[in-house]
């Protein structure tokens, strides 16, 4: 299948201008500083109180249909020889039925239509220059990818599923399913449903304020801690600050590691504080106790193990354990009669004796409660000297910094970065817990409002549409994660497999749930840093994204899966092969016909004699732009 049409120009032909005629025509949109479409040449030769058009026409076919889409611009020349943009551009839709005949797209819906065909935010992945492929490739390996994600799921089918579950039970501005049943009890049976209903709106409202606000704090942190890269690296770039970094980032890692230090100490101290003050501040009053208890007539007079009802028995009994002779009245009997009014249970005695015994105990407990005190508030002091010593030393090091010469003004930026980075990073968990605190209240405020809407039929009725909605939503989102999971572990393998024949140097790309690429040795895969690329290498890595969603894309079409629907779209590139050796030219030319259904390549000269050698075959349709002057260039066919 021929499926690739080159055009080919020297440099400052109008490649790029052709290339974004594109997203002009769909968007209404160009990258060019200069927003007049209008061509210089044409402007200078007009009349005055004259009037010229910009039009450009496209002709796609998007899920079988054929559609013509026409963007037109009117420009006025006044009697001052200004130019005037009149506010009527036209913007047309148009597209054949089944029986050939054509019909347009109402105008209020021409912007919802071009959404269903190309979203504008999707367009950046098939229409691209060499610079802004560059980008794309430093964006996506460097954790900002977000939009990336975004794009796959549109790309590959899941938006259906996420609009599902955005109508089930969606945030924001749009009302989903669960919302409107929570908006729908009858609060007449009891005026707390509709507090409780309040209330859970009112958190749910303040959660999504925060959700909002953790957004920008992640966009805040990764724009400061790039800036923070950027910074040390031209910072180290300098011999002597590179000495100094280095010496300071030795230092903030001594300072971690006092840092967790003094944590350990600290927990230490509180422990022995916990398990032994208590005796250690109560031996002055067990001293007292005992000093008192010391002088009592009876302590001593307690005999150990024995009970008033052996004493009893031995006077019934009339003679002692020795065998000596009781009765009324004599020596013996009259020493036990004493002796049962010092012994259990008539007596505390012995009591106090085990009182006596376990406070010697518990004194004993606490005897090196204050040297142990002592001793790690001295090693906690020592902590801390040598915490403000690095600190010191680290103000010390930034000070000669920001002394040198082409140096200081980025150290004070990456002061400023970095107090931005802690102070975004605290505000971080101060949502985060305000977050959990929220979703504990709303938890408990749904408990309590569906124990009394159980009362009502009505409300009860809510309540099982309700549970039927959250057990739908439920098997909706482990579908789509399972679904994700698979587009996601497939399109690894599918990047991989093309890297591999863009970029032949033994590395491997891998995804993780955030769609941020990192780039791994194969034969250091334990070795889990991120390797950084050259500028070939960080293309290449784009290349293979954007060719293995396109591939995942095509072959998702004919899928039978109704969950996904996807559509496959042409690649419309401008110069995107200058930074590539003629080798890998040879491999993108062989890859990228064999992906997309339809590649348009802008390409300047002296790479096109390679391009056309590598995809003669693929090549259907060939153009030549030939510059007339610097305003003006024609297409020819070769």
């Amino acid at each position: 299948m021929k499926n690739v049409t080159v055009i080919m120009g020297e440099n400052g032909a109008g490649k790029t201008a052709l290339a974004q005629s594109f997203t002009w025509c769909l968007y209404g949109e160009t990258y060019f500083e200069d927003k007049q479409m209008l061509c210089k040449a044409t402007a200078r030769e007009m009349p005055t109180n004259s009037d010229e058009s910009v039009r450009v026409e496209i002709e796609l076919v998007h899920k079988n249909i054929v559609y013509t889409i026409v963007r037109e611009q009117l420009y006025r020349k006044d009697v001052n020889g200004q130019f005037k943009r009149p506010n009527n551009t036209k913007f047309k839709i148009s597209y054949k039925n089944d029986d050939g005949q054509v019909e347009f797209v109402k105008e209020l819906e021409t912007e919802m239509r071009m959404k269903e065909i190309l979203p504008k935010e999707l367009s950046r992945y098939f229409f691209f220059d060499g610079e802004r492929i560059e980008n794309m490739s430093k964006e996506i390996h460097r954790g900002k990818s977000q939009e990336f994600a975004q794009a796959v799921k549109s790309l590959l089918g899941l938006n259906a599923l996420i609009a599902a579950l955005n109508h089930l039970n969606g945030k924001g501005q749009k009302p989903s399913v669960i919302r409107s049943y929570n908006e729908s009890y009858d609060t007449t049976t009891n005026f707390k449903i509709a507090a409780f209903t309040q209330q859970i709106k009112d958190y749910e409202a303040e959660l999504e304020k925060i959700d909002i606000r953790l957004k920008e704090i992640e966009i805040g942190k990764s724009f400061a801690q790039e800036k923070c890269k950027d910074l040390n690296a031209k910072i180290k770039a300098n011999e002597e600050s590179e000495r100094l970094a280095v010496e300071r980032d030795a230092l903030y890692e001594n300072l971690e590691n006092v840092k967790h230090i003094k944590k350990k100490t600290i927990s230490s101290l509180l422990k022995v504080f916990n398990n032994s003050s208590t005796f250690y501040f109560a031996r002055k009053l067990i001293k007292d106790a005992l000093q008192q208890l010391s002088n009592a007539d009876k302590l001593d007079k307690g005999i150990p193990d024995i009970h008033e009802r052996t004493i009893i028995y031995l006077i019934e009994r009339g003679k002692c354990l020795c065998g000596s002779k009781i009765e009324e009245g004599n020596v013996a009997y009259n020493n036990l009669k004493q002796v049962v009014e010092y012994i259990p249970p008539q007596s505390v005695g012995t009591l106090i004796s085990q009182f006596v015994n376990e406070c010697e105990v518990r004194s004993k407990s606490g005897e090196n409660f204050f040297d142990d005190i002592i001793e790690k508030y001295k090693y906690l002091k020592t902590i801390e000297e040598d915490s403000l010593k690095f600190q010191e030393n680290i103000k010390n090091i930034n000070e000669k910094l920001i002394s040198m010469l082409n140096v200081g003004n980025l150290q004070k930026d990456l002061i400023m970065y970095e107090n931005n980075l802690r102070e975004l990073e605290r505000e971080k968990e101060e949502k985060n817990r305000r977050k959990g605190a929220l979703e504990s209240l709303i938890e408990r405020c749904e408990s309590d409002r569906k124990k009394l809407t159980l009362k009502d039929e009505n409300n009860k009725r809510i309540e099982i549409y309700k549970a039927y909605t959250l057990y739908i939503y439920d098997e909706l989102v482990k579908l789509y994660n399972n679904k994700e999971y698979q587009i996601r572990t497939e399109l690894e393998k599918r990047i991989n497999h093309i890297f591999k024949n863009i970029y032949k140097g033994g590395f491997s790309l891998s995804i993780d749930d955030k769609y941020n690429i990192q780039v791994i040795v194969d034969d250091y895969k334990d070795f889990n840093e991120d390797i950084e690329t050259s500028t070939a290498q960080s293309i290449s890595i784009i290349f293979a994204f954007i060719a293995g969603v396109i591939e995942m894309a095509r072959e998702l079409k004919s899928d039978e899966d109704e969950g996904l629907v996807s559509e496959p779209y042409p690649l419309v590139m401008d110069a995107p092969l200058s930074a590539f050796d003629k080798t890998r030219i040879k491999t993108i030319c062989n890859v990228l016909p064999n992906i997309a259904e339809q590649v348009i390549i802008m390409i300047k000269d002296t790479d096109g004699e390679i391009a056309e050698k590598h995809m003669s075959e693929k090549i259907g349709f060939y153009y030549m732009l030939k510059k007339e002057n610097e305003f003006l260039t024609y297409m020819v066919k070769k």
